[in-house]
């Protein structure tokens, strides 16, 4: 069955049971059927509960067709009530309609429970969000349970579990104490819930104001006096882009901050000791034109990236998340930046062949200091394997048919890498890939299929080659031990989720703890398959980098990840699905010159696999070593070394500004005075 029917069933099953559910149990209701009626509430109810935990977007798109949880719970109480008068007669209506008007008072105290829990939401929500600062301070108390504070469609279907045990097991028993007894106790619950937030609107309980946590704020900004920084904004995926400048941030002279927007960013930010802070107003953003702040680097372009450029005090450089041939490495925003930061010297020729308007002045080649962990060729491969990394760049917004080579050339690149026996073939597809073109998400799917159905072959004829059992356990050891360091940090979900701020003491060292731990958990995890076995490499870990250290050749588009490779100068390929002839596709992105060209049908395989295991017919040796020090630049002075010498750079540019705002400032200090005015302290910077 194809890969999208199966995806499409996965996402309909529910919706369609709980729908046929419902029918089930109306007609079990007219037919007077007891056994009907018990097996078609339970499946609906089982059903409901199952939608909220595992497809809360379907929960969400039939709460906009009207079909909220609230509609649904009271369906299904009122088809039991109505099965209830038929089994017992119409005599006993009048006793039912009392069990439909407890019913009734309990969804009114769901309500009422509903509403306090936003207005505590409200309460408990702090115009600043933190990591790695002690906000003691602050004296924030833990959150309320979650199940109170989170879904309330999740709470209505948990508080409601006993009125409709009740109502069932009146209508096998036919005594109506059993429904009035389980209305009653879920209507104890709710008040039980009520209670506890009202609780929390007390005046003793309530955390502190929200301009009292902007003083706090202000307070820690004046004694920590941050100096450099990095602003980001962006969707909970491209929180990568972010991670991957933490260490040269860390490494930068100064007094790093990181400025986020975004409230579940907070979270997303990997293992660092920087201050991070979360201003999602743009008012109390403006609050940092007033600090110590003189430099911010933006590792991505967004809507929100013109908030903090208004700041005047402070140096903006665009240092981007990659570099590649692509044009929107070249995106005339930058325009709006101080300084833009390059790997090399094809970075900035990008620009300028771009003529989007950047002034050459304004680039400066850094290097690329997240390299440095990548480990240089070392010749043939090792093992009886090739390990080739297919690693293919999403599809982009333009609609151009190069941008990746997932959807015309994907599946026959890897039909190719699979059928050669000497290939260890790992599979990391982008993050976004599929979020705009679904052809590339359906060939996506289809790629990971054939993966375990080819490693499903390779160990009938490889049954004794497998890791020692305490591989499986050494693995098992270092993920729980990496997961412990990079969660611990933060509060229980309850207060992440009423944004309250997440670490109130920091941890210094954490970050080293937890490289240190990911080198570990990378070691155990390469060990814990057999080295024939092919992987598809999704997720936070193992990185690209590791990705990189381990395999012996890459296959990729027009992207950052040739750059990035490159720093290894092992070989590579570049997949051409651009329409153009070879000779143009390596004109027009310099960034191919020194790799082979794959043909949309892969038939350049067999050749690029014979050159990686035979050295001596490589020819794109040379070339990459020269395409390397055009893309990244020298190796000396390092990158962190040019890096720093960059930030210091446009620090000093912050400061000259700021001098001469004060000059400006002080000559014009006698026309207010003579006009009677009086000296506002923003003329004087903190």
């Amino acid at each position: 069955m194809p890969a999208w029917i199966r995806t499409a069933a996965a996402r309909f099953f529910l919706p369609t049971v709980l729908a046929l559910s419902f029918a089930v149990q109306a007609v079990g209701a007219l037919l007077a059927s007891v056994p009907l009626l018990m097996a078609s509430t339970v499946v609906g109810l089982a059903t409901d509960i199952a939608l909220h935990r595992w497809q809360r977007n379907t929960a969400t798109a039939l709460g906009k067709l009207h079909a909220t949880v609230l509609v649904r719970q009271a369906v299904r109480d009122l088809l039991l009530v109505a099965g209830l008068i038929h089994i017992v007669g119409q005599d006993h209506e009048t006793k039912y309609l009392g069990l439909v008007c407890g019913l009734l008072l309990f969804y009114a105290l769901h309500s009422a429970c509903r509403a306090l829990a936003i207005l505590v939401h409200r309460t408990r929500t702090l115009p600043v969000v933190s990591r790695n600062i002690d906000a003691s301070p602050l004296l924030l108390s833990p959150a309320p349970p979650a199940l109170l504070m989170r879904s309330s469609g999740q709470r209505l279907l948990m508080f409601g579990l006993p009125s409709t045990a009740g109502l069932l097991t009146t209508a096998a028993t036919g005594s109506a104490r059993w429904a009035a007894a389980g209305i009653a106790l879920s209507a104890a619950v709710a008040v039980v819930a009520i209670g506890m937030l009202l609780l929390r609107l007390l005046p003793g309980r309530r955390p502190v104001t929200s301009e009292q946590a902007l003083e706090w704020f202000e307070a820690w900004l004046a004694e920590y006096q941050p100096t450099v920084g990095m602003y980001f904004s962006g969707a909970a995926s491209s929180a990568y882009q972010a991670n991957m400048w933490l260490g040269p941030l860390a490494q930068l002279e100064g007094r790093p901050l990181i400025v986020l927007r975004e409230r579940f960013m907070v979270r997303k930010i990997a293992s660092t000791d920087i201050p991070i802070v979360c201003l999602p107003k743009v008012a109390d953003l403006m609050r940092l034109e007033h600090s110590t702040l003189k430099m911010l680097i933006h590792p991505s372009n967004s809507g929100k990236t013109s908030q903090v450029l208004r700041i005047p005090t402070i140096k903006h450089a665009f240092v981007n998340h990659g570099e590649s041939d692509k044009l929107s490495s070249c995106n005339p925003y930058a325009k709006a930046y101080d300084n833009v930061w390059v790997a090399g010297p094809a970075g900035r020729q990008r620009y300028a062949l771009a003529d989007v308007g950047i002034d050459d002045r304004d680039v400066t080649e850094i290097g690329r200091p997240q390299l440095d962990a990548i480990e240089p060729y070392t010749g043939a491969p090792a093992g009886p394997y090739t390990t080739v990394l297919y690693a293919p760049t999403w599809e982009g917004w333009d609609g151009n048919p190069g941008n990746t080579s997932i959807i015309e050339a994907g599946e026959n690149i890897v039909r190719s890498l699979l059928a050669d026996p000497g290939v260890r073939l790992l599979y990391k597809p982008h993050p976004l890939t599929g979020s705009v073109d679904p052809r590339a998400g359906a060939a996506n799917a289809r790629i990971q299929e054939m993966i375990p159905a080819a490693n499903a072959l390779r160990a009938a004829a490889h049954p004794d080659e497998r890791p020692a059992p305490s591989a499986a356990a050494e693995l098992a050891y270092r993920t729980a031990e990496l997961v412990r360091l990079t969660t611990s940090s933060f509060r229980a979900s309850a207060d992440v989720a009423e944004r309250m701020l997440l670490q109130t003491v920091p941890e210094p060292g954490r970050a080293a703890a937890v490289a240190t731990a990911t080198t570990a958990w990378e070691a155990a995890y390469w060990a814990s398959f057999p080295a024939w076995e092919h992987r598809v490499v999704v997720g936070a870990q193992p990185t690209v980098y590791a990705c990189f250290n381990v395999a012996d050749l890459l296959v990729s588009d027009v992207s950052s990840v040739i750059s990035d490779y490159l720093a290894s100068e092992k070989p590579y390929a570049v997949a051409n699905t651009s329409g153009l002839p070879e000779q143009d596709f390596r004109d027009t992105f310099p960034t191919v010159r020194a790799g082979a060209v794959l043909a949309p049908d892969a038939s350049g395989i067999p050749a690029l696999l014979e050159s990686v295991r035979h050295p001596e017919k490589d020819v794109y040796a040379e070339a990459r070593s020269e395409l390397k020090l055009h893309l990244l630049g020298p190796s000396d002075p390092p990158s962190v070394v040019r890096l720093n010498e960059a930030a210091r750079a446009l620090c000093a540019a912050a400061d000259e500004h700021w001098a001469g705002m004060a000059v400006r400032s002080l000559s014009a200090i006698p026309r207010q005075l003579d006009a009677g005015s009086t000296l506002d302290s923003k003329h004087v910077r903190n």
